[in-house]
């Protein structure tokens, strides 16, 4: 559809209008004092996400790794937006707008009309004593289009006012002030072309059509909390989506925002002069999340450990566990190097374990030990090896408690040497050590907890479902096990699932309600699962029953990831069957072959792990997943995905031309005050769809090889012993 802007209205602004515009940014010429707050006070979220005033955005960033929840009510408009900031120059986000009046379909009548659009916001200059902050941003650049628009705009702060400028097109320009300045380059900037296909990109409206000023001023009030605003739109609501008529007796909004604390923001506005909105932000500051730890102190050292040959290395391998998080296989000796052969299992800075038990192993340690090595297994492959000099450990205490100069630190640093290692290594260096405990593991372990599946991004709302699992495996040896889950459905309400895309692809996932109605008792998962080191640096595994809760079978993986490196290659093939509804032992007629070659780059830059995958999904098209996320130093995890494939336009991918979503993976032990390696994760997904769908695999080789990675052991290293203080 191409909307085209008459010209006459184009070329004669509303002269009053540009006035106000002319008395609102004034002040954003005139130089900022010597003493600048650009960085003291946290900038709000707009009604539609992303920060900026009320209706229109700002050049101004959150904080890095700060993840928000705004809802904002102005008739007739619902927004629902999640925003995030994974860098300092780059803020994303993506909202629902509920348009009450407005039904969805023609089969859901009485459903109100649900539109979602995906936010981007670039930093292209940061503010100095002259100079503005600018910022280029796309606003719903994905999917219809109904309130896409683009936008520069510049910020420039003056004591305890806040000044905006900018220039949009499209919905937030609509007024049409002047001519779109990119005319100059071709008549294909005058008309604006909308309404894509839901879920595609419409790049070929960037930036065309009518343009039109906005900006505003936020005073930052004596009272703490509260700030004042005032902005004045560049989007007369003369066109709105869905043939709504809205009146705008004024184009000046004035609002206040009310911060009750550092998570909650509480906003109240006077629009288009004759509409109140109201609403609310939760933030969450993601990048340095913690919590206070009340785990064991460090066991005291014994400056005059005993040599008497009779020691008890069963209380040993306890006190490891207990305090140092390292659940101990074997306890040996070669020389004069103690080993500790065994898994960290509480701590996720390494350096925080290795270095308490340091001093557990330093108490009952003979004068000829001088180090101490941790090798590290997992599923019965042996990783990585961290060897620790035992001195200067009895002379000083830096370690954890009491950090002393930093070149005590750095005389034991240098002796600290991590490094990868086989099997057949350890098979070679057998016979010159010798083994002083033997920690056979527990054939069998079990847990129950309970499970929320939810569902969210579609027209029906938020889906959920609790349920009461129970967990459990039995090791067959170090390298094979079998894994089992059942689950009973506590509370769900999955019964409003009503609403499925068109699709002609087989219905690979949206059958979920079914499987949501007609699963009481089920079993989610019964595999047998099988390791094998192929080579030194070669891993491989190979599994078979039911994988998931909808789909069973046989499959295996392989990948190659040398030790420490920042590039891991992987290979998975798969052949599954779908399962019954009930989630029971029967299945269904549909099978298929699916499988992926995988990259995993470990980028360098600021934390970021990029994984691509090319390759056959479920609904046996083919095509390849962007995979993007950046781990912050508190642990927590924030990433994004993108799947094309040849169903995207073809076979009506199940609505939208390509599958993407958002997650977080938050380490538990930011949240409470025990230390745990455990995670709470959370993923978003604007519909659930048939394209692009990946089995969902209980285990992966990269994940079971994690210890191939330091992972920022340095920066753990340097937090335990105080020298990031």
């Amino acid at each position: 559809m191409t909307i085209t802007t008459p010209k006459a209205r184009r070329a004669r602004p509303k002269w009053s209008h540009v006035v106000a515009v002319v008395v609102v940014v004034m002040p954003v010429s005139l130089p900022a004092p010597a003493k600048d707050y650009t960085g003291d006070q946290r900038p709000f979220q707009a009604n539609y996400g992303g920060t900026g005033l009320m209706e229109t955005p700002t050049a101004r960033m959150a904080p890095v790794g700060e993840f928000s929840f705004t809802y904002s009510n102005i008739d007739p408009y619902s927004n629902y937006a999640f925003s995030f900031q994974p860098f300092s120059w780059l803020q994303g986000g993506f909202r629902y707008t509920s348009i009450a009046g407005r039904q969805f379909n023609a089969d859901t009548p009485d459903r109100d009309y649900l539109d979602k659009g995906v936010d981007l916001k670039l930093r292209l200059l940061e503010e100095r004593t002259y100079r503005p902050q600018i910022a280029l941003g796309f606003r719903d650049f994905g999917g219809t289009g109904l309130f896409s628009s683009e936008f520069l705009v510049a910020n420039k702060r003056f004591y305890d006012f806040d000044f905006s400028f900018g220039l949009a097109w499209g919905y937030l320009g609509h007024r049409g002030d002047i001519d779109n300045p990119l005319g100059v380059f071709g008549g294909r900037f005058d008309d604006r072309v909308g309404g894509g296909d839901t879920g595609d990109f419409n790049l070929k409206s960037l930036f065309t059509g009518q343009a039109a000023f906005f900006g505003g001023i936020q005073y930052h009030t004596p009272f703490e909390p509260l700030t004042l605003q005032l902005e004045y739109e560049g989007n007369d609501y003369s066109d709105e989506p869905r043939g709504l008529n809205i009146d705008q007796d004024l184009p000046v909004n004035v609002g206040a925002r009310l911060r009750v604390n550092d998570n909650l923001t509480l906003s109240g506005a006077f629009e288009r002069g004759n509409t109140a909105m109201f609403g609310a932000t939760l933030n969450l500051g993601l990048a340095h999340l913690s919590q206070p730890k009340s785990d064991p102190a460090p066991v005291p050292i014994d400056r005059s450990p005993s040599d008497e040959a009779d020691r008890d290395w069963a209380a040993v391998s306890r006190a490891l566990a207990s305090n140092a998080g390292i659940r101990v296989r074997k306890i040996k000796q070669s020389g004069d190097r103690l080993i500790v052969e065994g898994a960290q299992n509480r701590y996720r800075q390494y350096a925080q374990g290795e270095l308490r038990a340091n001093r557990i192993l330093n108490n009952v340690s003979s004068s000829d030990i001088s180090s101490f090595q941790y090798r590290y297994t997992s599923r019965g492959f042996y990783l990585r090896q961290d060897d620790l000099p035992r001195a200067p450990l009895p002379e000083r205490e830096p370690f954890i408690t009491q950090p002393t100069s930093i070149f005590a630190h750095d005389d034991y640093r240098r002796g600290v040497k991590i490094y990868g290692v086989s099997q057949n290594e350890v098979a070679d260096a057998s016979d010159s050590e010798k083994t002083l405990y033997d920690n056979a593991p527990s054939r069998f372990t079990w847990n129950i907890r309970p499970t929320l599946n939810q569902n969210y991004g579609g027209p029906d709302g938020y889906l959920y479902q609790i349920r009461a699992e129970a967990s459990a495996e039995f090791r067959t040896d170090d390298h094979g096990w079998i894994s089992g889950t059942i689950g009973y459905s506590l509370i769900d309400n999955f019964d409003k699932f009503n609403y499925i895309a068109d699709s002609d692809l087989p219905r690979v996932r949206t059958f979920v309600n079914e499987y949501t109605d007609q699963t009481d008792l089920g079993i989610y998962n019964l595999q047998y699962t099988r390791t094998a080191r192929l080579g030194e640096n070669w891993f491989a595994m190979g599994y078979a029953g039911l994988l998931e809760q909808m789909y069973g079978g046989a499959g295996g993986e392989v990948l190659y990831r040398p030790f420490n490196s920042p590039v891991a290659l992987g290979v998975d093939v798969n052949y599954v069957r779908q399962r019954d509804f009930d989630t029971q032992f029967d299945f269904r007629d549909y099978d298929t072959v699916e499988g992926h070659a995988t990259a995993y780059i470990n980028t360098g830059i600021q934390g970021v792990l990029a994984r691509v995958s090319a390759g056959r999904y479920l609904a046996k098209d083919y095509g390849a997943t962007l995979d993007l996320s950046r781990r912050f130093e508190s642990g927590v995890r924030l990433g994004a995905y993108a799947t094309y494939t040849s169903a995207s336009v073809e076979d009506k991918f199940g609505e939208g031309g390509f599958d993407k979503g958002i997650y977080i993976s938050i380490p538990l032990d930011t949240l409470f005050t025990k230390s745990t390696q455990n995670t709470l994760g959370f993923g978003w997904s604007p519909l659930t769809r048939d394209g692009g769908a990946f089995l969902n695999r209980r285990y992966s080789l990269y994940g079971l090889t994690s210890d191939r990675s330091l992972d920022g052991y340095w920066r753990g290293y340097e937090k335990a012993t105080g020298q990031d203080r």
